[in-house]
């Protein structure tokens, strides 16, 4: 080898060593932190993805459980690039369960209308909550707790949704350091009792109103069941219990966490009713119910009580089969619980006909972080929607789908201290923001498009799904619900005066 060969041999590893330099001190990228150097060949096959799949593997569509085009639009939409997509869909429209939204001839002018998305129900309405509220956007983020996430991915996320004045689920993980920072909270109790459980592991009212107090929770939710895992309880695995999640949630450290089935302070509907009201008595906040759909008598029993007495879940936020988590027996993610759209038309459908519909907040979750998804949910009939992995990829996460491993390689979903360092959380929580306000004007352009001026007002009429046969039918009359022309009036508004 001569001079010439030595002198390119140094200036190569010269020049890798500048950029390995530079990927350890940059603060963007999760990726290039903890893979110095050989982090940019995943960014060199992102840009040349296209046309890989066209040429050799696979098309935008053939991914899961979200496809190229999505992770493109919300990595788009997170870092404010261009999110628009040039030729034309590449999507077969006509197929089985494809969504159809119908756009006026004369839709609003959006130069003209208020470009503001409140939810159109006052939170904790129903049950005369001395703190309830309105949310002030329809969008907001699910429950994903610390431990299944790592402490910055939660930063992250509160930061951000307080950038985006949105809500932040805590997960049943309870509410850690990391969700501090200033973002309103929702706080989930889960079957495990995280935060607020006594040293026998049983609900403590004094340990829920220590872990709520000096902390910004408006609201608290009690998770029945998740729609990736229903049935069984939260799963966390042995080596994401560190020292800090063991202090948070009052368990030994490096044990796996498998949280019961069911909750052990009711057995019934009355007891869950009971229970609601006990904690909204106790706290003065809304309390609601998040749960997957099974077998529908509970949901009958639920409404024939709430409708009777009065009382009950001030919200419910009804969680798809198709929803995510970070660890889940197969069979269950896979088979058990009925898909959002099918599940939230069941349930609303049975409030619906007895006149609750107007007076309880209604939320989904399950696949709904996209304006087409979203939409079609909201003319379903949901208040609000809340997005989980879709808020997890604005923050960096590239599904790799190793969630259960704890060897998430961007810093999300682990609980390596390495990899986790490469997620800067002051960052990425402008990226969350960024995607939730992308998120919100794309529906409201959506509404815009087809003459109305909030999602909750849209009428099931002007969306549709091709069914078996080919043809396109109303998306209340696919699910099989009562045919009317629009879920919600004006009337039922709670938020009108104030807008």
């Amino acid at each position: 080898m001569g001079n010439t060969g030595l002198l390119i041999i140094l200036i190569v590893a010269g020049v890798l060593l500048l950029v390995g330099a530079y990927d350890l001190l940059q603060v963007r990228h999760a990726i290039l932190r903890n893979f110095p150097v050989i982090g940019h060949v995943r960014y060199l096959l992102e840009k040349i993805g296209p046309e890989l799949r066209q040429y050799i593997v696979a098309d935008n569509d053939e991914e899961r459980p979200f496809n190229r085009d999505q992770r493109r639009w919300v990595y788009a939409t997170a870092k404010k690039e261009n999110p628009y997509f040039g030729f034309g869909t590449d999507n077969d429209v006509d197929l089985p369960g494809s969504i159809i939204i119908k756009h006026s001839a004369f839709p609003i002018d959006p130069r003209i209308a208020k470009n503001i998305m409140p939810s159109p129900k006052v939170l904790g309405s129903w049950g005369n909550r001395p703190k309830a509220f309105r949310p002030s956007s329809v969008v907001n983020i699910a429950g994903m707790s610390f431990g299944s996430l790592s402490g910055p991915a939660i930063e992250a996320l509160n930061k951000g949704s307080l950038l985006a004045g949105c809500l932040h689920n805590t997960g049943e993980g309870g509410i850690s350091s990391h969700h501090r920072h200033g973002g309103d909270l929702v706080y989930q109790i889960g079957t495990g009792l995280f935060g607020s459980r006594d040293s026998n592991g049983n609900f403590s009212m004094d340990a829920l109103l220590e872990t709520i107090s000096e902390t910004p929770v408006k609201a608290i939710e009690v998770k029945l069941s998740q729609g990736a895992k229903p049935g069984i309880g939260g799963v966390l695995p042995a080596k994401k219990v560190t020292s800090e999640i063991a202090e948070t949630r009052g368990i030994p450290k490096g044990v796996m966490v498998q949280s019961p089935s069911k909750h052990t302070s009711f057995d019934d509907v009355g007891g869950l009713i009971d229970f609601v009201e006990l904690i909204a008595g106790e706290t003065g906040l809304p309390v609601g119910i998040k749960a997957a759909v099974g077998q529908i008598n509970f949901w009958v029993d639920l409404a024939d009580q709430m409708q009777a007495t009065r009382r009950g879940p001030d919200f419910i936020a009804i969680d798809g089969g198709e929803g995510g988590t970070g660890a889940a027996p197969l069979v269950f993610s896979d088979t058990v619980a009925y898909p959002f759209r099918i599940g939230f038309a069941k349930v609303f459908d049975i409030f619906y006909s007895r006149g609750l519909h107007s007076e309880i907040t209604f939320i989904g979750s399950g696949k709904l972080g996209y304006p087409d998804t979203a939409l079609a949910a909201f003319a379903l009939g949901c208040d609000m929607v809340n997005v989980g992995r879709e808020a997890m990829m604005a923050i960096g996460c590239i599904q790799a789908q190793r969630c259960h491993t704890g060897h998430c390689p961007t810093g999300v979903a682990t609980q390596s201290s390495w990899l986790s360092r490469g997620l800067n959380p002051s960052d990425k929580s402008v990226r969350v923001m960024n995607y939730i306000y992308a998120l919100q004007d794309e529906i409201l352009r959506l509404c815009h498009s087809v003459g109305v001026t909030h999602p909750a007002l849209i009428p099931e009429s002007v969306v549709e799904i091709v069914n078996q046969e080919g043809s396109a039918v109303s998306i209340l009359n696919y699910y099989g619900l009562l045919s009317i022309d629009q879920r919600l009036q004006e009337s039922d508004f709670h938020y009108l005066e104030s807008i």
